[in-house]
């Protein structure tokens, strides 16, 4: 059962969390492998480096939006596919992501983590009001 009095709160804290660990996840590759780095990185796995700074650019983009309360369900679910290509690259160097290559349970958190987001709403303070329902009506937090 869920407590509409402390549930808007619980998703406030989860679209906090979330939003800035997409943010952290985009500033590592800018800061610690950098921006060409993370190019060759994608290069030595098959990708075009001319996906870096967009991939980079989304996740933090995307971050500050979550944190914002901003389209928060809906950015959620368009950050989901790059995660999932994490997962495919992270999944055969097995769970804890501290193991060498990183492991696959950091992406796939985030991916249920943005999901839940999605399903659940934006929660308390978000920036965007909730979304009305049909009949005038708003939707629940």
């Amino acid at each position: 059962m869920v407590d509409p009095r402390t549930a808007p709160y619980g998703l406030l804290l989860l679209r906090l969390a979330l939003g800035l660990m997409w943010i952290s996840h985009a500033l590592l590759k800018v800061f610690v492998f950098t921006v060409p780095g993370f190019a060759g990185f994608l290069t030595k796995i098959g990708m075009p480096p001319a996906l870096a700074l967009p991939i980079i650019a989304v996740e933090l983009i995307g971050g500050i939006l979550i944190v914002a309360g901003i389209y928060a369900r809906q950015v959620a679910i368009l950050l989901i596919p790059i995660m999932l290509g994490a997962l495919n690259y992270h999944a055969p160097n097995g769970w804890v992501f501290s193991v060498a290559g990183g492991g696959w349970e950091y992406p796939a958190f985030l991916v249920v983590a943005s999901l839940t987001l999605a399903l659940a709403g934006e929660g308390a303070y978000a920036l965007r009001p909730a979304a009305l329902i049909p009949g005038g009506r708003r939707a629940v937090a």
